[in-house]
């Protein structure tokens, strides 16, 4: 198992062993409920199946690091399309028809990762990525959002260990600086992007980096 499918299987598993009154607890992400996270990651999959299946001719734009647009200005929760996530999340009602609607379309998305050729070139966004490098960005997609998922809910298994050791070496890349040992793989990612403030000895530790920290990826 890639690391993709073994990061999004553990994502989904998850999701799946919320309780209903966990879908109503905050997230990591800001402005959204678990329910509006689990709503995106329906979006995300769906996306997924979408770009593997959009093959194109043209030379790669981007790789798994230069994939990502990088801001200095964490999420507000304000953007059109995060509002949007909130009211489709809502029109749900059941948690259970949410949790239905994930593992249909998840379970698909998984299949056609584990059927994709690495070396073919999708498009997506007005970019041209081989399929390797757009589920290596995805690793990090699944594995911050799983950190979102349990940031309120330490009950919840977080992600696996090797996906959060790829996903940190993918944020060095996109920061072109590596992040200091003192962290662990899942305190840089989210003191790297914004899901938390480091503390005084982390902001010490990060030295010069830390003012180009966080860095918010669309």
């Amino acid at each position: 198992m890639g690391l993709f499918e073994q990061s999004w299987a553990a994502l989904r598993s998850a999701v799946d062993g919320l309780a209903q009154e966990d879908y109503l607890a905050p997230s990591g992400c800001t402005g959204w409920l678990v329910r509006d996270l689990v709503c995106h990651l329906v979006i995300d999959a769906q996306d997924v199946l979408i770009t593997l299946v959009t093959p194109s001719g043209a030379e790669p734009t981007r790789d798994a690091a230069s994939y990502w647009q990088v801001s200095s200005e964490p999420p507000d929760g304000q953007d059109p399309l995060d509002a949007l996530t909130v009211r489709l999340a809502a029109a749900y009602g059941d948690p259970a028809l949410l949790r239905f609607h994930l593992d249909d379309v998840g379970a698909a998305a998984g299949r056609a990762a584990h059927l994709a050729d690495r070396r073919l070139r999708v498009a997506t966004q007005g970019q041209v990525l081989t399929a390797g490098d757009y589920l290596d960005a995805y690793v990090l997609e699944w594995t911050l959002h799983h950190l979102d998922l349990v940031a309120h809910l330490p009950h919840v298994p977080g992600p696996p260990a090797e996906g959060a050791a790829a996903s940190r070496r993918l944020l060095e890349r996109i920061a072109g600086e590596a992040l200091p040992s003192e962290l662990g793989d899942t305190d840089a990612l989210v003191i790297g992007t914004g899901r938390r403030p480091a503390t005084p000895a982390e902001r010490a530790a990060l030295g010069p980096l830390g003012a180009r920290l966080p860095l918010s990826l669309g």
